[in-house]
């Protein structure tokens, strides 16, 4: 019924056991050794072609961590409606791409392949009465093949021993059933005592190996996760459950099902190791990568922002710098606009004018600089026989106050348009525009 399983095993069983039979001896120690090669090697060609979907189920368990807090609430939010929040978990999945199957897919994996390995070690001793077993002879049992073997082979399976023992005998395994391990009408050369000697220690092992994997696996999970009631109670099961299920079921086991054991736990906690280390690495390199970047993004020390890449960012223009700053320039040499505006063109007519960068000064600026530096000469000189200051004419002073100084300032006339303009005083009523009242 499962031969689609059966014969796949038996046949990497098989080429493994030709690789190392031309490498160890030919005695039953030798062959035991062989044959207990190709049983671990057949774990290590499984656990290599399931090296892909385990990378898979740590990145998947990880992702599964990050957006744990977003289930609770999602669970918390929807309590009392079950197929809405259902809904909401499968959306939150799939925008982040998590596939729960991929999570559990190497477990299910190797599940089909423990089955087969158990089905074809047992074969090879068919004398077994209980329900599925044939019941046959210790001569039938010798003289047929089993799936990839020939019965040649099966016979050297059979006189093959491992440390005393032979690999498909187990602790609890009747009396019976040992004359198939040797030659119709030969003694028996291995007892219980030794069978549980072998089988002890090796139970032992792959419990603790079970022990320090699952420990591995909880040390990496965040605090947030080991929050999670059920997160808690899967971490117990793997962590005392799993290893007490070994202690307790290892005497019904097989020494080779037990090698199978222990070989499948030395690779989890090597690959574990190798696949984390890995990964951390990555995520050690993408966060350096986001540092550079946001360091290669800021403004040096001392250094003012530019605002032409920042107008860029925000506007998504790809316009030079330059672009920039002439709008910016242009727009501060516009002429202002508004109600007072024509009375500040008459107070101020060669202000407005010199704003542009001119090269040469023009003539109308060359006569107010003239009229202000005499105004300033009368003004400076002593009156002939008074002894005190002359105070400049009425025509200077309007000619004045509608000039800029050399310093940049205004004269008092422009300063108070520029208050009229500005609404913070008022002008009386009657009174001549920005002159004294």
């Amino acid at each position: 019924m499962l031969n689609f399983i059966y014969y796949p095993v038996s046949w990497i069983m098989w080429v493994w056991h030709w690789l190392f039979s031309h490498i160890t001896p030919d005695t039953p120690g030798g062959n035991g050794v062989a044959w207990a090669l190709s049983v671990v090697f057949l774990v290590f060609t499984l656990r290599a072609i399931l090296y892909k979907p385990f990378v898979k189920q740590i990145r998947t368990t990880k992702k599964m961590q990050e957006i744990n807090p977003q289930l609770q609430a999602i669970r918390k939010k929807y309590a009392k409606d079950r197929v809405k929040m259902t809904e909401e978990m499968q959306k939150l999945q799939k925008d982040h791409g998590f596939n729960p199957l991929l999570g559990c897919l190497p477990m299910l994996l190797q599940i089909p392949v423990f089955i087969g390995l158990f089905h074809v070690l047992r074969s090879f001793n068919r004398m077994a009465t209980g329900m599925g077993q044939l019941g046959m002879t210790a001569e039938e049992t010798r003289s047929l093949g089993n799936y990839a073997f020939s019965p040649e082979l099966v016979q050297n399976f059979l006189d093959s021993r491992l440390f005393g023992v032979p690999l498909s005998s187990f602790i609890t395994e009747p009396v019976a059933e040992f004359q198939a391990f040797v030659e119709p009408g030969s003694p028996i050369d291995f007892t219980r005592t030794q069978i549980a000697i072998v089988v002890i220690p090796m139970m032992i092992i792959a419990s603790i190996a079970t022990h320090m994997n699952s420990r591995a696996s909880v040390a990496r999970q965040p605090e947030a996760a080991l929050e999670n009631p059920q997160t808690r109670m899967m971490n117990k099961l793997a962590l005392y459950i799993f290893p007490l299920g070994i202690l307790a079921t290892g005497p019904f086991f097989p020494v080779a099902i037990l090698l199978y054991w222990m070989s499948n736990n030395i690779w989890t906690y090597g690959q574990q190791h190798l696949v984390f280390g890995r990964i951390e690495k990555e995520e050690e390199e993408a966060k350096l990568a986001k540092q550079e970047k946001l360091k290669a993004n800021a403004p040096k020390p001392g250094a003012r922002p530019d605002p032409a890449r920042k107008q860029a960012k925000v506007e998504g223009d790809d316009a030079p710098a330059t672009d920039v700053e002439t709008t910016s320039t242009t727009v501060v040499a516009e002429t202002p606009s508004g109600p007072l505006s024509g009375v500040q063109r008459w107070l101020r007519p060669n202000r407005t004018a010199s704003k542009p960068a001119v090269s040469e000064p023009t003539a109308s600026d060359s006569a107010v600089s003239e009229t202000v530096e005499s105004t300033t000469d009368d003004a400076s000189s002593p009156a002939s026989g008074s002894g005190g200051g002359t105070k400049p004419t009425a025509n200077s002073t309007a000619s004045a106050g509608g000039a800029t100084s050399a310093s940049g300032q205004k004269s008092g006339t422009a300063h108070v348009a520029g208050k009229n303009r500005k609404g913070n005083s008022k002008r009386k009523k009657g009174g001549r525009p920005g002159g004294r009242h």
